[in-house]
């Protein structure tokens, strides 16, 4: 089973930009697991052949990547993450209501899928779930301010999408794998792209964002104008600053998204 058709039927897009029924939009999800299961046994053998292994460290960098199973352990750290913040806030009474309780339980759906397929993927290899704190010792209201809880969502998708992209170096000489990071990486980005909106906000990322925001380490770096070794703001000058941010998204490193994701890690 191709992982990119088993999201596609999780993606719902209406439910994600208009109201929908609760019962359409998860009864398809009856089976789900069994089909995660399913869809992760090419990405465990990727992840484990000698073929890869080796593939990957011929690259002239391959001494300073994370190896495969860090990378997925890493990813799951993220999805565990994800998905605890999720199911916290939909079962916090009163915090998500309306329209949102529809958008905010498919996302759930999406953040559990993933935290099985990479269960899977791993095997014995996977990591167990941290404990989270959402309130970051006390710093964030997190689950008595919907305000709160939509902008730490918007900052963990934001990262999420960056974490990914940020190991697609690693994952060149592994095709398979690179493939299924991606896909996953893509599902993060419309959820992300939602939130935002959401809040009100663009659906992409403009420069470094407001630095002065509890969540600004998030945009570190994103308010790069340099690309392919390109100053686009010379090569495009006739374009805004923050347009030509807005067109690219910057990687976060491994350590650059562990150090913000151990603010809530306890």
């Amino acid at each position: 089973m191709n992982f990119i058709k088993f999201l596609d039927k999780v993606a719902d897009g209406d439910l994600l930009d208009a109201k929908s029924s609760r019962r359409e939009s998860f009864g398809h999800m009856k089976n789900i697991g069994k089909n995660a299961a399913m869809a992760s046994i090419p990405f465990a053998f990727a992840a484990t052949s000698n073929k890869t292994k080796a593939a990957t460290m011929a690259t002239s960098y391959a001494s300073a990547m994370a190896s495969p199973t860090e990378i997925l352990n890493f990813a799951l750290t993220l999805e565990y993450l994800e998905k605890e913040f999720y199911q916290i806030g939909m079962d916090t009474d009163g915090l998500i209501t309306g329209n949102a309780r529809d958008v905010f339980g498919l996302i759930l759906k999406h953040e559990d899928e993933h935290v099985k397929f990479l269960l899977a993927a791993l095997g014995d290899n996977a990591i167990e779930k941290p404990n989270f704190d959402f309130t970051a010792g006390g710093s964030f209201d997190t689950f008595s301010n919907y305000q709160t809880f939509l902008l730490l969502s918007q900052g963990f998708e934001d990262t999420g999408v960056r974490a990914y992209k940020g190991q697609a170096g690693a994952l060149i000489d592994n095709n398979a794998l690179l493939e299924y990071a991606l896909q996953i990486h893509s599902i993060e980005a419309r959820h992300a792209s939602k939130v935002r909106r959401m809040r009100m906000e663009k659906g992409w990322i403009t420069g470094a964002g407001d630095q002065s925001s509890p969540i600004a380490a998030v945009y570190a770096g994103e308010d790069n104008k340099i690309q392919g070794g390109v100053d686009l703001s010379l090569a495009l000058s006739k374009y805004s600053s923050a347009s030509l941010t807005e067109a690219f998204d910057e990687p976060l490193t491994m350590q650059e998204v562990n150090a913000i994701a151990s603010l809530f890690i306890q």
